[in-house]
């Protein structure tokens, strides 16, 4: 049994929703929140870097309203996400503004920095960070995170190689804290089977990308219904760190997605307009769309998602 802190009892299924560059803003991450699951987005998708400020109180006061009016069914706690790269110029500002905030769940990607767990573990929150690999499993929690976030092959974005039974049964041979599994996840039986394997949470994304309250175009929704695996290329061509994107959005782009060239990942880059250009032409997508079927409101697809976990346990009488 795996040591959760008591803020993931508020949680009416055991999913944390995935923080996607661009798409997830706070109508999202209220949604995803007020249904039952922990709701996420990156910091850098307020712009300018002021926003971010107007969006956490936003957060914080939509959640507060929404708890006092349901005290017998809190909202999930949310999280934002932090890009711990020296690329990030904002990182100070971001992290100070999760400060003043007290943001629950601090997600960290691609860079750990003691720093940054400290000041979230001075008010009282956690910090979840995201690895590919059981090596920077080993040095995030050498650094001070809380808990980790198994990013297997399939999933969207920055995705990793290692298949997901691999990795959590590395991480889970030494570490007992909470753990989230990201890669293909989009059903209840996903949900299931991720914990079946060791993992605390399923982390999904993509299939949010097909919601109402997604910050997305009608063309990219329209491509995550109507697409499957097939349609996923893994590449590091456009930022340097290999990720999983929609192949129809690279031939949009004038690319061939099937003779991209290799990036040096020294060279990658995630200031602010660089990040901006990249996911807002070429989409970041996992695997797991497969059984996407329509656009539809998040508490909607969420409610779906518990219909089908409730009914995956049943089936396996547990």
């Amino acid at each position: 049994m795996s040591r959760l802190p008591t803020l993931f009892d508020r949680l009416r299924l055991p999913v944390i929703a995935s923080p996607m560059f661009i798409v997830s803003t706070p109508k999202l991450v209220i949604a995803q929140c007020k249904a039952g699951i922990v709701g996420s987005m990156p910091a850098l998708n307020a712009r300018p870097a002021s926003q971010l400020d107007e969006w956490l109180a936003e957060i914080t006061e939509s959640l507060d309203a929404y708890n006092q009016a349901h005290p017998d069914c809190p909202a999930a706690p949310f999280a934002i996400n932090q890009i711990v790269h020296r690329s990030n110029q904002r990182l100070e500002h971001d992290m100070a503004l999760c400060v003043k905030y007290k943001v629950p769940i601090i997600i960290t990607s691609l860079g750990a920095q003691p720093e940054i767990n400290q000041a979230a573990h001075q008010y009282g929150g956690i910090v979840l960070h995201d690895v590919i690999n059981d090596t920077y499993a080993r040095k995030a929690i050498a650094k001070g995170a809380d808990g980790l976030i198994a990013v297997a092959s399939g999933a969207g974005g920055h995705a990793g190689t290692k298949h997901p039974f691999a990795l959590v049964e590395e991480i889970r041979a030494w570490f007992d804290g909470p753990l989230a599994l990201s890669g293909a996840i989009s059903t209840g039986n996903g949900i299931l089977a991720a914990q079946a394997i060791g993992a605390d949470f399923a982390y999904i994304g993509s299939a949010f990308i097909a919601t109402e309250e997604a910050q997305a175009s009608a063309a990219y929704k329209l491509a995550i219904v109507e697409g499957s695996s097939d349609d996923i290329v893994y590449t590091n061509f456009f930022t340097g760190v290999h990720g999983n994107y929609l192949k129809p959005s690279i031939i949009a782009a004038g690319f061939d997605p099937d003779h991209l060239p290799v990036s040096d990942p020294a060279q990658m880059n995630f200031g602010e307009d660089r990040a901006a250009k990249a996911w807002k032409d070429i989409w970041g997508c996992g695997q797991g769309i497969g059984p996407v079927g329509r656009i539809q409101p998040a508490a909607d697809y969420i409610a779906q998602l518990h219909r089908e976990y409730t009914q995956a346990r049943r089936r396996l009488a547990l």
